[in-house]
């Protein structure tokens, strides 16, 4: 398989269709290998426009939602990330490439593991996973610049927007099937936040964070 020229596909046939068009993202993209972050027995699959089976009931989402969320992020070099599920580490990679410090938290051990043996193998210093139950955050370190949840919930977490610098921004796959919204929350002060959601996909559930109670009639 020549890696090159599906990660240029990738890119032009699946990422930049999909409004991703700040040049330090895609950049990135053509430099960070995504064939390293998926398990061996789906290699052929890490630029295919789907989610990718990580076991546990873990999948990595498709490149052009990684990409999307990463340019909704706007992550600066000075930047200190928290990122909730690891899942391969692969984008805790990208976050990395941008921002000053990544903290990962990924619930599942195995995942951990595997996440932390990736970006190793990358090379990539400044991103520290570790084995915890992300839907609490991580207070000691906060507040954070950025928080990227790769996955979805029900609805944002304050406990998570608590960690938000003024100025910080989360980002998110909230709501329910068949439609979820990628939402982008900003904190304008200690009190208030304003929320976009500029497009709508939908993901894998993230352990642990708050179902609202249904109705039934």
């Amino acid at each position: 398989m020549n890696f090159e020229q599906a990660r240029f596909n990738m890119i032009e046939q699946q990422i930049r269709p999909w409004d991703v068009l700040d040049a330090d993202v895609l950049q990135l993209l053509a430099v960070i290998k995504r064939e390293d972050f998926v398990p061996l027995a789906h290699k052929v699959l890490a630029f295919a426009d789907m989610e990718i089976p990580l076991g546990h009931g873990q999948s990595m989402l498709p490149p052009r939602v990684e990409a999307r969320m990463l340019q909704d992020a706007v992550v600066q070099k000075t930047d200190n990330v928290l990122e909730i599920g690891s899942g391969s580490g692969y984008m805790a990679a990208l976050l990395a490439n941008q921002a000053h410090r990544v903290i990962s938290l990924e619930i599942n051990p195995d995942l951990a593991k595997m996440a932390r043996e990736n970006l190793q193998k990358a090379g990539i210093t400044n991103a520290e996973v570790r084995q915890f139950d992300g839907s609490k955050g991580a207070s000691a370190e906060s507040p954070f610049d950025v928080i990227v949840l790769s996955g979805s919930v029900a609805e944002v977490p304050q406990a998570l927007l608590a960690q938000l610098k003024v100025g910080g921004r989360l980002v998110a796959i909230v709501g329910d099937e068949p439609v979820m919204r990628a939402t982008v929350v900003t904190r304008t002060s200690d009190t208030d936040f304003t929320t976009t959601q500029p497009w709508d996909t939908v993901a894998q559930r993230l352990q642990n964070f708050p179902e609202p109670e249904r109705f039934t009639f």
